[in-house]
């Protein structure tokens, strides 16, 4: 935990441990699998080992980082200290600002599930009830935070897993009472192959499914309300390869084995409802509804957790309203809560007033956020392990394998894939990625002014909080 930063240890080890494994499991990755699989045929298999090489990478570094220093900033305060103010600054906004965006995506998303089963209560009402009871959570405490999202990850985890199993039975013929005909190995080869609309649709499928992996991250900006800040980083650094070959590689073989590619029920039900269908389980469609809504309620809350702790972390470093840096007597940091949450409601308004512009703007104004982050970690590992192993060598308890080789090589590809998306006017990529760089420049201006107008005051007799960041 950051020094003198008041926040409290009220996050347990099994806390932090689902909110790691949970935290790769986006409520993306059972709504969007299915565009993804129709644009790249079984190859979409390809595209989320691709992704998932990126993310354990990326991971890595992060790891790297913060295990040596964990803290509520967790990337932003690596960026700050690792390349400058302005970046720390850039990269914890933008963050705030893609995680608040994502409350509002995902505040509507569960509220039209609820309305199909209440729809006594309107749409909006719904959202609004959902907001509100998370944001009450979040408010409470950070123990109380982690408690919901052990057992929302909890239902996840147990979910996809049974997911796994139950499918992979089916293929190999070995589920009592089920008739799966169409489920066999030879779906992924004998619909056009496994590449039908050939090898370029597996970047293309990177561009539908590296959202979905947005969320790694959250266990390091947690740690810091952990018990045992360094255990966790590391704990959850070492595991994320096979949590995301189980959840995604595995789930998504499952999905693309039981049925082929090209089943038009997967476009119309979605892939993981028509997998379940296929079996002939009952209520396959209100049982995926169930998992997606409690995916989406983890999110939500994790999102308005993540948010106001980056808030929290850019007001302790004069980045942010100082009030944002204030905790109660409970070392909840209420105002950053609350400023997240109405950034949230307003953008909630606006998908009801002006779905198709303003929402529309700020959903793809975000979308490009992830992979933003994912370069500055890059940067920030490159510069930090030589300040680490300067100031603490002992503090490397995780390392990037590789280094600095294959911290450039994953650069490179994070890069590769904003480029690719330039070029993309099918799934909206280029005006994603445009967007997402508008803002990006708009925030990086202030902070460069910002840094500026700083460099021209007389320097403060105090050390500021960015300058007592560490790595012991």
């Amino acid at each position: 935990m950051t020094p003198g930063s008041g926040l409290q240890a009220g996050l347990k080890n099994r806390h932090l441990s689902m909110i790691a494994i949970g935290g790769v499991i986006g409520a993306g990755l059972f709504v969007g699998s299915s565009s993804g699989i129709a644009t790249a045929g079984p190859g979409i298999l390809l595209s989320y080992a691709l992704v998932g090489t990126l993310v354990v990478l990326v991971m890595r570094m992060l790891g790297e980082m913060s295990a040596a220093n964990p803290t509520s900033g967790s990337f932003s305060a690596h960026a700050d200290r690792a390349l400058g103010r302005w970046a720390g600054f850039s990269i914890g906004w933008l963050y705030w600002f893609f995680w608040v965006v994502v409350l509002a995506v995902e505040a509507t998303a569960g509220a039209k599930i609820l309305e199909g089963w209440v729809p006594a209560v309107p749409q909006w009402g719904w959202a609004l009830i959902v907001m509100v009871v998370l944001t009450a959570t979040n408010l409470v405490s950070v123990g109380s935070y982690g408690e919901f999202e052990f057992w929302f990850a909890g239902i996840k985890v147990v979910a996809i897993g049974a997911f796994v199993v139950i499918g992979l039975l089916a293929v190999f013929g070995v589920l009592p009472g089920v008739d799966a005909d169409k489920a066999s190995f030879g779906n992924l080869t004998s619909h056009g192959g496994f590449l039908p609309h050939g090898p370029g649709a597996i970047l293309t499928g990177v561009l539908l499914v590296v959202f979905s992996f947005m969320g790694s991250e959250i266990a390091t900006l947690a740690a810091g309300e952990s018990e045992d800040p360094q255990r966790a980083v590391t704990k959850s650094t070492n595991s994320i390869i096979w949590r995301i070959g189980v959840f995604y590689l595995g789930s998504i073989l499952v999905v693309v084995s039981l049925l082929p590619w090209d089943d038009p029920s997967i476009a119309k039900d979605g892939s993981y409802v028509a997998a379940l269908n296929s079996l002939g389980i009952d209520h396959a469609g209100q049982i995926m509804n169930v998992i997606v809504l409690t995916s989406v309620l983890s999110c939500l809350n994790s999102g308005l957790y993540t948010a106001s702790r980056m808030a929290f972390s850019l007001g302790e470093r004069g980045d942010a309203p100082k009030a944002f840096a204030r905790v109660n007597s409970r070392g909840v940091p209420m105002t950053a809560i609350l400023a997240s949450v109405v950034f949230g409601f307003v953008a909630v308004f606006f998908n009801y007033l002006s779905p198709d512009k303003i929402f529309l703007f700020l959903v793809n104004s975000s979308g490009a956020v992830a992979l933003f982050v994912w370069l500055v970690i890059c940067f920030s590992q490159l510069r930090m392990r030589k300040i680490i192993q300067r100031e603490a060598p002992e503090k490397l308890v995780v390392r990037m394998w590789l280094y600095p080789y294959l911290t450039w090589a994953t650069a490179a590809l994070i890069v590769g894939v904003l480029v690719y998306m330039l070029f993309d006017t099918e799934h909206d990529g280029r005006q994603t990625v445009l967007l997402s760089l508008l803002v990006a420049a708009i925030v990086l201006v202030i902070a460069v002014v910002r840094q500026r107008l700083a460099a021209g005051r007389p320097a403060p007799a105090a050390e500021s909080p960015a300058d007592k960041v560490s790595v012991g």
